[in-house]
């Protein structure tokens, strides 16, 4: 099989619901595409269908591979989604699809050329936010705040759902994860930013959705904790032992 060209993973926890609208729409995009790509749903710890649902449409796409775990953990789920894809761009989204999946042209070449990895940014000049109460708001930019003191200088949202990496960056820090909840994505920006990787925003429209499964203050609590584990880690040189020791 020709290699993909890009690859879309989605975490899919107890997402029966939301799940076949996302297939339908991320599905009709691709069939418009010129490049080969793949979808990977990783089913990981659901307690309703979802697992049969992501199977039903193995026939409708052919390059659609199914994973399952009955661990639970975002992190987890796209870790390994983004492991076993085969693209050279792969780009995680959200079940939910609060941005729209036509903008993943922007994640790639040749609308975006030389970025090693682009982030999807409700906070860039650009970007616009549909529909989000305003406490919300405040809360994802009171967390943004810290982590750009504690980890991410620079970077104004780190927490969007919608991220696309070169797989070169995936094989060489993926590996090295060690945060398997809602926190993941800023130690691997972070991992990244260590190793010299160009990280770039992209500003998108995103709709906010209230079935969120984002718990507001105590996720941000935890992933307040998270953050402090980021900068022990890495204090410890436990990254730089992994990531030394992936291309050794």
């Amino acid at each position: 099989m020709t290699q993909p060209f890009l690859s879309i993973v989605i975490p899919a926890h107890n997402e029966a619901n939301r799940l076949p609208g996302t297939l339908e729409q991320v599905i009709g995009f691709l069939e418009t595409q010129p490049f080969p790509a793949e979808i990977l749903v990783v089913e990981n710890g659901s307690s309703d269908c979802t697992l049969k649902v992501a199977n039903s449409y193995k026939d409708r796409w052919s390059t659609l591979t199914v994973l399952s775990d009955p661990r639970r953990g975002k992190g987890l789920a796209v870790q390994r989604g983004m492991l076993e894809a085969n693209g050279e761009y792969r780009f995680f989204c959200d079940a939910d699809l609060s941005m729209p999946v036509a903008e993943v042209n922007r994640f790639i070449p040749p609308a975006l050329k030389g970025a090693d990895i682009a982030i999807a940014s409700r906070e860039a000049p650009g970007a616009v936010r549909y529909g989000e109460p305003h406490y919300r708001h405040l809360v994802g930019r009171m967390f943004n705040t810290l982590v750009r003191w504690a980890a991410l200088p620079g970077l104004q949202d780190t927490q969007c759902g919608f991220k696309c990496f070169h797989a070169p960056v995936v094989e060489d820090v993926f590996p090295c994860q060690t945060l398997m909840g809602w926190s993941f994505d800023v130690e691997l920006l972070f991992m990244a930013r260590k190793r010299g990787y160009r990280i770039v925003e992209v500003p998108i429209p995103w709709y906010f959705n209230p079935e969120s499964k984002v718990r507001l203050w105590h996720d941000s609590l935890r992933m307040g904790a998270d953050l402090l584990t980021i900068r022990r880690n890495d204090r410890l040189g436990r990254y730089d032992s992994c990531l030394h020791g992936q291309n050794a």
